[in-house]
């Protein structure tokens, strides 16, 4: 019995940690300017039951989340806890389409930036002009644009396009990163909005663009897909949680 309750305790404490994290995640979307009032989402997958995910309260802004009030959902959209709030439709069938297949994307990020989108709606989508354009763009999938994601038969295709790559654009939409952990999907999703806003400027200047060469840009890819983001999404993590402290504080709640 007593290492029963002891199991229960540790799960228990996980699950708060991820509701800390996730919360700060939302905290940290506002504070960086890319949220859309109530759209968009951030999902975490409860550590010990890859069949529940929390999501945001539909109709908190972002500034207000905190770890207490996330929301507890099933793979079938079922809510787990008590809530005035539900989830919203169209974030369940992106965020549970991606934890339904992807055991290794813990957290799931989904944003309409403004750069994001433009980006989006571009034929070539992002191009690797620059270093942090590079670190992304090897491990970067397209996913054609359905309208409002309120089709469940959406999540296959969903998928299929996303297959075992870490950063999304969905095409006339926005952007999306997934991680093992709730930094690896936030750094990620920062260095792509960086690309993104980027890309907007330097289109925007009418000069000619400089291509690097093939090896360089193969090698930058191949670091981004690969060990990168294991490596530095820890070390930035603190820092980020840090500026929170100062500036938004109170997710922790």
């Amino acid at each position: 019995m007593a290492e029963l309750k002891q199991v229960r305790e540790d799960q228990l404490e996980q699950e708060w940690q991820a509701r800390v994290d996730l919360a700060a995640a939302y905290r940290l979307v506002e504070l960086f300017g890319w949220s859309d009032l109530i759209a968009n989402h951030i999902s975490m997958r409860i550590p010990g039951h890859a069949d529940q995910f929390l999501i945001n309260p539909f109709g908190m802004g972002f500034d207000e989340i905190t770890a207490s009030s996330l929301l507890k959902i099933d793979l079938d959209g079922n809510q787990l806890d008590s809530s005035a709030y539900s989830a919203n439709k169209a974030g369940f069938t992106i965020h549970s389409a991606v934890h339904q297949v992807r055991h290794d994307a813990n957290c799931v990020l989904h944003l309409h930036s403004i750069d994001g989108m433009a980006v989006s709606a571009l034929e070539e989508g992002l191009l690797p002009l620059f270093q942090s354009s590079m670190f992304v763009t090897g491990d970067l999938a397209y996913h054609d644009f359905e309208g409002p994601a309120l089709n469940l038969e959406e999540r296959g295709r969903l998928q299929r396009d996303l297959g075992h790559k870490h950063l999304m654009i969905l095409r006339n939409h926005g952007t999306l990163t997934v991680g093992a952990s709730v930094a690896e999907a936030f750094v990620r999703m920062h260095m792509l909005e960086r690309a993104c806003a980027a890309q907007v400027r330097a289109l925007s200047m009418g000069r000619p663009l400089r291509q690097t060469c093939d090896e360089a840009r193969i090698l930058t890819e191949e670091m981004g897909a690969t060990r990168m983001f294991p490596y530095y999404a820890p070390l930035a993590w603190p820092a980020l949680l840090r500026k929170l402290d100062r500036e938004m504080p109170g997710y922790d709640a």
